[in-house]
C-alpha cells in the first residue's frame, strides 16, 4: 500500500520541507548533525569538484539519519561553483553585496544532489546541474535589491531567491526550477513512485 514506508529529510531546511509537502509527500525531518565544513575541506583537499561535493554531502546526510531511524531517508545538499571554486553561504548583507558583485555578468552552476536511503545503505542517487547568468546589473540595482530583501538575500549560497526579486538579476536560466531550490524533485518522485510511498 503506498505511504507505509516511512519517511524523512534529513535536513531542517525550511526550503525542501516546503518542496516536498508542495508534491504531497508525508514526511519527517531530522537533523543529520554532519559537519558539512569538515566534509568540504576534506574533498577539496583531494581536489573533488563542486559537484562531487554535492553528492558526498547529501550521500553522509541520508546514510547518517537512515542508520538511526527506520524507512526512507532523503538526503539533499547544493552546491554552487563559479568557474570551477566552491561558495559557501555569507554571513552578513556586505558579504551578500560583494558575493553579487563577484556573480554579476558571468554565468554559475547550482549542482543539487539528493540520495535515498534505507538501513544505511544508499538505493537512488542522483545528481542536477543548472547554470544561471546574472546580468550586468547597475550598482544602483544592486544597493536596492538588497534593500529590499534583507535578510532573506542570506537564506542561500547565491544570495538570491528565485520566487522573489531575486529574479531580476538573471539574464538567463538553464536548468530546473527545483534544483535551483535544492532539491531535484522529478527523479525523485519517480523513485519513490518505484518504491511504492507513491502511488504509480
Amino acid at each position: 500500500m503506498p505511504g507505509h514506508q516511512m519517511l524523512t529529510l534529513a535536513s531542517k531546511s525550511t526550503a525542501r520541507s516546503a518542496v516536498l509537502r508542495g508534491a504531497g509527500l508525508v514526511f519527517e525531518t531530522a537533523d543529520s548533525g554532519v559537519d558539512e565544513d569538515r566534509t568540504k575541506l576534506a574533498l577539496l583537499a583531494r581536489s573533488a569538484s563542486p559537484r562531487i561535493i554535492a553528492m558526498a554531502l547529501a550521500e553522509e546526510k541520508a546514510l547518517t539519519v537512515s542508520a538511526q531511524r527506520p524507512g526512507l531517508v532523503i538526503g539533499a545538499d547544493q552546491t554552487l561553483e563559479l568557474e570551477g571554486g566552491l561558495f559557501d553561504k555569507v554571513a552578513d548583507l556586505d558579504a551578500a553585496r560583494h558575493r553579487l558583485q563577484m556573480l554579476r555578468g558571468k554565468s554559475h552552476q547550482l549542482h543539487s544532489a539528493v540520495v535515498l536511503a534505507r538501513g544505511a545503505q544508499v538505493l537512488w542517487q542522483e545528481t542536477v546541474t543548472a547554470s544561471l547568468t546574472m546580468r550586468d546589473f547597475t550598482d544602483d540595482f544592486l544597493e536596492d535589491y538588497l534593500r529590499e530583501e534583507g535578510p532573506a538575500a542570506l537564506g542561500s549560497v547565491g544570495c538570491y531567491r528565485l520566487e522573489s526579486q531575486g529574479v531580476q538579476l538573471f539574464s538567463a536560466i538553464d536548468g530546473d526550477y527545483f534544483t535551483i531550490l535544492g532539491l531535484p524533485l522529478m527523479g525523485l518522485l519517480e523513485r519513490l513512485r518505484a518504491d511504492a510511498v507513491l502511488v504509480p
